[in-house]
């Protein structure tokens, strides 16, 4: 039932039909939005500007994507009509204040653009241009674009593109000498052109003639420099490990005849055989981050599949957007049932408080986080502020889709739980730990544990971040997919070969440190952000900064979840294979 129930939602989502028109037909043009160039995540409705406007703002009915995405469409006063040319049409006259006209500077000096969408089609623009010459004497000179040019591309009776120049007219002056009041007359001009392209491909036609500056492009050249380094790791650390442990079984797997005559000592991980398999404390934080660990593997890997089929189309506002919520809430019963199946496996008693730790893991910081951010960019009038209908809505996709799917979910793990069946038994005091080296350290293996998965995704981490933060349009989600491929087998590799490592130190305590050494890539992502924010991004002021660094510790954490759990897991499967294949007494 709730599989269907996500595919039902999902479709609503993202399949939509395209818009036929009749020549003199009405084409719908909305406003939506405004901001500052470089602040990618700072933006406010478009009449917030002292613009031309209608007495009565109807809003237009928005999917929660494109909430989430800030948009707040409007009707337009532009009168399209469906392959009928305009020219120089009046728009409006504004008769601006001094407080208007110092708004409509500060704008422009901030480098506002403005968004209009035209049939599900993003057209942007400038709202004004500076000119700075000379030193001696300095001129700083501010325009306003009072006229626009609209060009729509069509095929038969649908629209292929659409886009706005501002080079028929001269701009308005509004330097420090115009004083209020000062009166604009905004005009339009319209021209229909005739094209080949079908309706289908004008998804790449959106995607190729970006108003921002395009530098995503396919960079085989790293990923296939990254794949090689991987492999090269990973053969590397199956070939030593290997033949350590062909080694190591032949050292040890001998009869006890042959063990006397060999003077061999018990040394290494055989001697703790009867502490490796010894439950970790704090059991049920444990289980409930391999639920919420796991429940963003499956996430993660939805989202992909669902870019690579084709269902995030260029011209669609915010469809990962809801795909990212749709899925959340729907696989939350992933887990609740792995954190509820691990944590009776542990023998874990109080699986009610299991279920409410990991259904709150990832919410409770999230909530924290959105709300000091949310509240910021109320108190700043932008559209990135949700409304009180959104809200409420995500409130209960939770309440009543998400919990109690983690509760259904835990209790079914509860109930199909099998014993943990470790292949030693655990002695009831467990033996004392032997010093160890810096470099075999918890530190070390945390440092090695995060750095190597991060290099595997440092060359695609950059063009992910200027998605995320900057102006780009990702599509390159064949090649997300293979490095999220290398990301998770590079970080499985490592975590079996540090926990070998430790065992080889005598140190039984591999549980928790499984977790932490490649839940640190989250600490290195978290570093490389910083870089990126000072350094390759023009960003400024206190809410984007906010937003940055707020969201991205939040996505930081959830690599920690993610690569912890693939970590354990990985590490969990080496320690049985080694220790079932080991000779006891």
């Amino acid at each position: 039932m709730a599989a269907t129930a996500l595919v039902v939602a999902l479709a609503f989502v993202y399949f939509t039909d395209a818009t036929n028109f009749k020549d003199g037909e009405k084409v719908l043009m909305y406003v939506n939005k405004v901001g500052p160039y470089f602040n990618p995540h700072e933006t406010y409705h478009y009449y917030q500007l002292p613009v031309c406007r209608p007495k009565k703002i109807e809003h237009k009915s928005l999917t929660l994507g494109e909430v989430l995405d800030g948009d707040r469409m409007a009707l337009s006063m532009y009168d399209l009509a469906f392959k009928q040319n305009e020219d120089k049409k009046e728009l409006c006259k504004v008769a601006y204040t001094e407080d208007e006209l110092q708004l409509l500077r500060d704008a422009i000096e901030d480098m506002y653009y403005f968004e209009f969408v035209i049939d599900d089609i993003p057209v942007r623009g400038f709202i004004g241009h500076l000119e700075e010459g000379g030193y001696l004497p300095h001129t700083h000179k501010i325009y306003l674009w009072a006229h626009l040019n609209f060009n729509i591309e069509y095929n038969g009776d649908q629209i292929i593109y659409a886009n706005v120049t501002t080079k028929e007219q001269a701009p308005v002056g509004l330097d420090s000498a115009v004083t209020a009041p000062f009166e604009v007359a905004f005009t339009y001009s319209v021209k229909w052109h005739k094209t080949e392209m079908k309706y289908e491909e004008r998804g790449k036609r959106v995607r190729d003639n970006s108003f921002f500056p395009k530098t995503l492009e396919i960079h085989w050249l790293s990923i296939i420099n990254s794949m090689v380094l991987v492999f090269l790791l990973i053969g590397f650390v199956v070939i030593i490990l290997t033949r350590v442990l062909k080694s190591d079984f032949a050292r040890y797997n001998v009869d006890e005849e042959e063990s006397d005559d060999l003077d061999n000592d018990d040394n290494g991980w055989k001697i703790i055989h009867s502490d490796v398999f010894r439950f970790p404390s704090f059991k049920s934080l444990f289980c409930a981050i391999l639920g919420v660990g796991t429940q963003f593997l499956a996430l993660a890997t939805g989202i992909m599949m669902m870019a690579i089929l084709g269902m995030f189309n260029v011209h669609r506002h915010g469809a990962i957007n809801s795909a990212g919520i749709i899925l959340f809430a729907f696989t939350s019963c992933i887990a609740g049932y792995v954190a509820a199946n691990m944590y009776r496996k542990l023998g874990g008693d109080n699986w009610v408080w299991n279920i409410n730790l990991t259904s709150c893991l990832f919410a409770a910081p999230f909530f924290l986080v959105w709300a000091v951010v949310n509240s910021v960019a109320w108190g700043y009038g932008t559209t990135q502020a949700l409304p009180w209908t959104t809200i409420v809505l995500l409130m209960c996709l939770w309440l009543f889709v998400g919990y109690p799917l983690t509760v259904l979910g835990g209790i079914f793990g509860k109930n199909w739980a099998n014993g943990f069946d470790a292949p030693c038994r655990t002695k009831n005091i467990s033996r004392e730990i032997p010093p160890v080296p810096w470099y075999r350290s918890s530190f070390a293996h945390c440092l090695v544990g995060g750095f190597l998965p991060f290099s595997a995704i440092s060359v695609e981490l950059y063009y992910i971040f200027a998605t995320l933060w900057g102006r780009e349009q990702y599509t390159l989600y064949g090649i997300l997919f293979i490095v999220y491929g290398i990301l998770l087998s590079v970080t499985a590799c490592i975590s079996v070969a540090l926990t070998y490592f430790q065992l080889s130190a005598e140190d039984y305590r591999w549980w928790w440190r499984s977790i932490f050494s490649a839940g640190s890539t989250g600490i290195f992502v978290f570093l490389y952000a910083t870089f990126y924010y000072f350094k390759r991004s023009n960003m400024s002021g206190a809410l984007q900064t906010l937003e940055f660094f707020g969201y991205t510790a939040l996505s930081c954490y959830v690599f920690f979840l993610m690569l912890g759990t693939v970590s354990f897991f990985a590490s969990l499967n080496f320690v049985r294979y080694i220790y079932v294949n080991l000779k006891m007494d």
